[in-house]
């Protein structure tokens, strides 16, 4: 039986690491009787095709982060509410207990299988005027965003200008001044060469959208009861090798952004942020409110 996974990003980016282990350990426990081929490169398709794709049965496997699959999934939109984390270990006491359980298998309702995490970090704001240390310091910037309406409003309740741009014009629009600053995750921040020209990056980690490696009801059912046991197994196995290469991308990128000379300021407490986008949660947050308490009840 050979399966299909697909992944948007490149072959060495850590969540294809990860694709790749979990293949690899489905091929050994089944001795070669289950073999996985890994697609890197959006080469099945972007994460909107490929859900798609997943739902029909087409494409067996996907990677696909949750700001996308909130779309066909409600209840796993609640990651891209902002400041929802205190931390990074909290994220995954959530992610990897129970709550982190029922979302994956909210999934369901959507004819998908969700069977793991995989990390995205968190997304920070950085400019090319000034050090961003309080919510307030954001007034009068010109900040790219996604196409995404909570990303806009996010940028405007903390009194930004939220300007949403595509992704490759981000470089020169900060360079010539149309912009002020925008947000991403660390690697990001580096590879797009964004920390040449916006050198002041806030550690404020305002989103943590995580991955989900995902398969479809149509395949899972084809399975037997222990080759879905070997494939669950493996694929939480698999989180550990792509979280410790996300963690090493994100100290290389940080590393190379400081030995730059850029101006980094660590959000210690997000409590004040946190407190500034009450108006998003107001909005978009009425049909999360026991999931949020449960979240930020997890230490």
């Amino acid at each position: 039986m050979v399966l299909r996974l697909a992944d948007n990003q490149p072959a060495d980016y850590p969540t294809v690491l990860g694709d790749n282990e979990f293949a690899k350990l489905v091929n050994e426990r089944t001795n070669g009787r289950i073999q996985i081929k890994v697609y890197p490169n959006a080469q099945l398709g972007d994460e909107n095709t490929v859900i798609q794709q997943i739902q029909l049965g087409a494409i067996d496997f996907g990677r696909i982060n949750t700001a996308p699959l909130a779309s066909y999934d409600k209840e796993i939109g609640v990651f891209s509410l902002p400041y929802l984390f205190s931390s990074s270990d909290q994220m995954w006491k959530v992610l990897n207990g129970p709550i982190g359980q029922r979302l994956l298998d909210s999934l369901q309702s959507a004819k998908m299988v969700g069977l793991t995490y995989y990390d995205s970090g968190a997304r920070n704001f950085y400019d090319s005027k000034r050090p961003i240390v309080h919510p307030s310091d954001l007034k009068g910037l010109k900040i790219r965003v996604q196409q995404s309406n909570i990303f806009v409003d996010l940028v405007n309740t903390l009194g930004g200008s939220a300007t949403p741009m595509a992704y490759g014009e981000v470089f020169n629009a900060l360079q010539t001044g149309v912009i002020d600053g925008a947000e991403n995750n660390w690697p990001s921040y580096y590879t797009t060469n964004h920390y040449k020209v916006a050198k002041y990056v806030t550690e404020d980690e305002h989103t943590r959208n995580p991955e989900v490696l995902l398969v479809s009801q149509a395949t899972w059912n084809k399975l037997s009861p222990q080759d879905q046991q070997i494939i669950r197994q493996a694929a939480v196995e698999s989180q550990q090798t792509e979280r410790q290469a996300w963690t090493q991308l994100e100290q290389k990128a940080k590393d190379a952004v400081k030995a730059n000379g850029n101006v980094i300021t660590e959000v210690q407490d997000v409590t004040e942020w946190q407190q500034a986008v009450q108006p998003l949660y107001d909005k978009y947050g009425k049909d999360y409110k026991d999931l949020i308490d449960q979240i930020r009840a997890t230490k």
